[in-house]
């Protein structure tokens, strides 16, 4: 099948990975990441899943929904206050623990290797740090497990303030420091077919650094991993369109079709059904999927579409 014009096919070194006990071809599959927050200050929910039991509800309903992933956190990416370590496993290991077996893999955001141990051992399949490996000991936890690290493009120290940020050539800058963050994790024995990477949007970034992350995302693909678009309702979207964050979703399904068409592989969305519809539309037109049934055009008599 020829692509489509624009469209960026990753060549990817292992491009089939074993997670949550399944097999996964990225050169077939869009995964969404669903997001469930168990902290009162995230910046989109605003701590609407806080409480222990909203979040394990949101998680069901995201797998219900479709979502091949959930990511939990226990503390918000942005400035602030530091999280004890107990009480950031205190937040994130029972909701894991609760939502094992639901058939999704459970991704846990952290970037404290005591965090990522606690979770591993509750069942997380995924460790999602924000901050680039920022601890070596985090990837020492990943790699002696069968847990996949997704390694995300940050510049500041955890949670302080990054004000300003300049870049010569954005797209330059995060491989490089993707690169060099991935070498780390490999010589700290993570296999290089469970390590996943993130651009970071938003993170670090002005908007105009973020929308030059999204028209060039598919330079990325010569890094040759799996690619997470994290673009969901952030303020490169309100800031491009003007829109609050509760008035984001066009703009954010704009952003990660384009990411795929661009390589990405991995959706980190906040509003699961709209877009899971949007990735398997994406699957169907490049013919990944079958449609989920036909009728129009193909049956004796009239049909209402047309």
């Amino acid at each position: 099948m020829s692509l489509p014009l624009g469209w960026v096919e990753p060549e990817y070194a292992h491009p089939v990975r074993r997670i949550a006990g399944r097999d996964v071809d990225f050169r077939r599959t869009i995964a969404v990441m669903a997001v469930v927050n168990r902290t009162p200050d995230s910046f989109y929910d605003r701590g609407a899943t806080f409480g222990l039991d909203a979040a394990v509800a949101a998680g069901r309903r995201a797998v219900e929904q479709g979502a091949a992933w959930i990511d939990i956190g226990g503390a918000k990416f942005g400035p602030g206050p530091a999280i004890p370590v107990a009480e950031e496993i205190d937040r994130v290991v029972p909701v894991v623990e609760a939502l094992a077996g639901v058939g999704a893999a459970l991704s846990v955001d952290t970037f404290h290797a005591e965090v990522a141990a606690a979770a591993i051992a509750a069942g997380a399949h995924v460790i999602n740090d924000t901050t680039g490996v920022h601890d070596p000991a985090l990837a020492d936890v990943v790699a002696a497990s069968d847990a996949t690290l997704v390694i995300t493009h940050s510049r500041a120290e955890p949670r302080q303030w990054f004000p300003r940020p300049q870049y010569d050539d954005v797209i330059a800058e995060v491989a490089a420091f993707l690169e060099e963050r991935t070498a780390l994790a490999v010589a700290h024995g993570v296999p290089e077919e469970r390590i996943v990477l993130d651009p970071g949007h938003d993170l670090n970034k002005n908007t105009r650094h973020s929308l030059e992350l999204t028209r060039r995302f598919g330079e990325l693909t010569r890094l040759g991993f799996p690619l997470v678009a994290a673009v969901s309702n952030k303020d490169f979207v309100g800031e491009a369109l003007d829109r609050p964050r509760e008035e984001r979703l066009a703009g954010s399904l704009a952003a990660a079709v384009f990411s795929v068409a661009q390589g990405a592989r991995i959706l980190r969305m906040h509003n699961v059904p709209e877009s899971v519809d949007a990735a398997r539309m994406v699957e169907a037109i490049m013919g990944w999927r079958e449609p989920a049934h036909l009728q129009h055009n193909v049956v004796d008599g009239p049909n209402e579409e047309s």
